[in-house]
């Protein structure tokens, strides 16, 4: 290239100036390059329109580092262009290609580029700030696609103050909630994402069916947040965001989703529920389990429950509910002598630690303290308007089986399921070591106190007092007076 000579390969019109030429023919030359100058001026006013749109998308995009692409994509055009301006001149004055925004008129042109590279450059860090932000989650992805989904969770309660959200951490609903905000699929926050939970589990409760339903942000935008599920295509449901593996990623080990599904817009976890199963594991020991399925059988049908469940006189106004099927059965699980059996209790809702008290009592008539017949008495709140007092059975082999409802065809891709099994298979040959170590130590123990122990006193056992004759707490009618009492 010679001295001199100006070259601008990047735009669409190549303009080649030399000295010799602009001598020779001045004022034609003169015209030639105003039209050039037109012409640029005209390409930098696209640039500034896709800047602005880009812009305008900025709030929605999730693509960062597109996003950045095209900022860095005008940035380079628009220094281009300044230097461009700086060197083209007629008659010694400076040519100026474009107004440069927030640049006063007197700031020369080495200013001007610096100024809109810092402008630039407090943009792209303004956004990368907001990507870094948890608090801009919500926000940012407020307007995107979103699908009302129904999510079926397996926990295990052990470690966790129950499964709803409350003072004391942590709880199965708000390790849900972090995963849903760390992987970005909550399109709000939890009051307007249209959560319901199907059961509200206690401390140390665990479920392998539990289910819950909220709007998550989807890749369809077809949602059909109000339309019938039924409709849509298995092609539709391959195209979305795998909720399952997505999520299973993030949660702490003892959390899973199992699987999700589409559902209507007036979906309600709570109230849309058919059935509820629950399942009690217990050790059969010396219990006469032929009793206790009697006993069981009494519970089936339409009761009033108030004597079998810890009572919410304030909140809770209706204490009946239907048993539709209470059964006793052998599991696959031994030790030593012993079985682990398990009582399955199906109905349309339950009460307040209804299931333990249940069991309790029947703990009691399995180990031959009560007749079977204290279960009639116990349903008769005419006869027995206050509840004895007794112990509730422990909350460890408590599990919430199931939540049926009507046609919902769950969802769970096969790689997110293959991760699933794998995950529960480790952690059982987990646990088997762990009950391997604790068989080493009773062992252990075992041979400490027969070679240098004498032999054991054996503590009796607290003398039981019949339920029926047993101080009893207030009945629904005293703690609705004193409640009433309080308010006066």
């Amino acid at each position: 290239m010679a001295e001199g000579e100006i070259e601008t390969s990047d735009f669409q019109y190549p303009i080649s100036i030399t000295k010799e030429n602009f001598k020779s023919n001045g004022e034609g030359f003169i015209i030639n390059l105003k039209n050039q100058l037109k012409t640029l001026e005209n390409r930098v006013k696209e640039l500034e329109l896709e800047n602005a749109k880009l812009s305008s998308q900025l709030s929605n995009c999730r693509c960062r580092n597109k996003l950045v692409e095209n900022v860095n994509y005008y940035v380079a055009h628009g220094n281009t262009l300044i230097q461009e301006s700086k060197k083209l001149s007629v008659g010694g004055e400076k040519v100026r290609l474009f107004p440069t925004k927030g640049v006063s008129k007197d700031v020369s042109h080495e200013d001007a580029v610096g100024h809109e590279e810092k402008s630039n450059v407090d943009e792209t860090k303004e956004f990368e700030s907001k990507e870094r932000s948890p608090g801009c989650i919500t926000k940012s992805i407020h307007h995107a696609p979103k699908r009302y989904v129904a999510m079926k969770i397996m926990y295990f309660g052990q470690r966790f103050y129950g499964f709803a959200s409350q003072q004391v951490e942590p709880t199965i609903e708000s390790e849900i909630f972090k995963a849903l905000e760390k992987t970005r699929l909550l399109v709000c926050d939890k009051n307007e994402s249209r959560y319901t939970r199907c059961g509200r589990t206690d401390k140390g409760v665990s479920s392998v069916g539990q289910v819950v339903s909220l709007l998550l942000r989807s890749k369809s935008g077809d949602t059909r947040v109000n339309g019938d599920h039924e409709k849509l295509s298995p092609e539709d449901m391959c195209g979305e965001i795998d909720y399952v593996r997505v999520l299973n990623g993030v949660l702490p080990k003892d959390i899973r989703v199992i699987s999700w599904c589409p559902v209507r817009n007036d979906f309600h976890a709570r109230f849309s529920c058919l059935r509820r199963t629950y399942k009690y594991l217990f050790w059969r020991g010396n219990l006469n389990l032929s009793e206790m399925e009697i006993a069981g059988m009494k519970f089936v049908g339409d009761h009033d429950f108030r004597n079998f469940c810890k009572m919410d006189a304030a909140n809770v106004h209706n204490y009946r509910r239907h048993i539709t099927s209470f059964e006793f059965s052998r599991c696959n699980s031994r030790s030593e002598s012993d079985e682990l059996w398990a009582m399955t209790i199906i109905g349309s809702a339950f009460l307040w630690h209804q299931i333990r008290c249940m069991v309790a009592v029947l703990f009691m008539i399995g180990h031959g303290l009560e007749l079977p017949s204290v279960i009639d008495e116990l349903l008769d709140i005419n006869r027995t308007p206050r509840k004895p007092q007794y112990v509730m059975a422990p909350e460890l082999p408590l599990i919430l089986q199931s939540c049926e409802f009507e046609r919902l065809k769950y969802i769970c891709s096969p790689d997110a399921s293959q991760s699933l099994r794998e995950h529960l298979k480790n952690e059982i040959r987990h646990y088997e070591l762990q009950a391997a170590i604790f068989q080493e130590a009773l062992l252990s123990c075992s041979h400490a106190i027969n070679d240098h122990s004498p032999s054991s006193h054996i503590k009796k056992k607290a003398a039981h007092i019949p339920l029926m004759s047993r101080p009893t707490e207030p009945s629904y009618e005293e703690r609705q007076a004193k409640q009433k009492a309080r308010t006066v």
